[in-house]
């Protein structure tokens, strides 16, 4: 688990990392609050290990860009950094985000735990786990919140991750196919006490 002051920093700097590739600097390392530049400088923690992570950009409720790495090797304030820029301007579901939209995006982060094997349907439990399904050369992630905001069941969620993966949504089923659960820590700007 994340402090609330870890949020808080991988919060600004994935707000920091998409304003930096625009230009324009609006939250960067130098007006930081004196206390949180204190405390990025003086303290190793959760941020300063490998882990994988997802940034998701929402405007006015809808999605407008989510990206990110199962595992990363470097720190995961570096992961949240990649990931940030990503979301916001390589998601190839969306046109990059534009500096009108900047004020008005709302940030969510998940942080992701290793994944571990699963077997089936029966190993699943919606609201705690994200899914990944690998078949072949096809790969398909979705986040734990994702069976919850559609109301999914278990194998309704298996299914949408195989597809998700380019798979007819029964591939899960075969033989060949490695299924992964993982759990993630998710927060957003307007969860996050400021």
């Amino acid at each position: 688990m994340l402090t609330p002051d870890e949020r808080r920093e991988l919060l600004d700097l994935a707000r920091s990392s998409i304003c930096d590739e625009m230009h324009c600097r609006q939250q960067s390392f130098m007006n930081l609050p004196e206390k949180q530049k204190q405390r990025a400088a003086r303290t190793e923690n959760r941020l300063d290990q490998p882990g994988g992570a997802f940034v998701t950009l929402h405007l006015a409720g809808d999605l407008r860009g989510c990206i990110g790495y199962i595992e990363y090797p470097g720190p995961l304030r570096q992961a949240v950094d990649a990931v940030a820029r990503k979301a916001a301007f390589e998601d190839p579901r969306f046109s990059p985000l534009s500096p009108a939209e900047l004020d008005r995006i709302h940030i969510e982060i998940s942080v992701l735990s290793p994944l571990h094997r699963i077997a089936g349907v029966e190993d699943v439990q919606v609201g705690r786990d994200g899914l990944v399904v690998e078949l072949g050369r096809h790969r398909g992630l979705l986040l734990p919140q994702v069976a919850t905001e559609y109301g999914w069941g278990a194998e309704e969620f298996l299914n949408n991750t195989a597809r998700k993966a380019g798979l007819p949504p029964t591939a899960w089923h075969d033989t060949a196919a490695e299924l992964y659960a993982f759990a993630a820590e998710v927060f957003s700007e307007d969860s996050e006490p400021t």
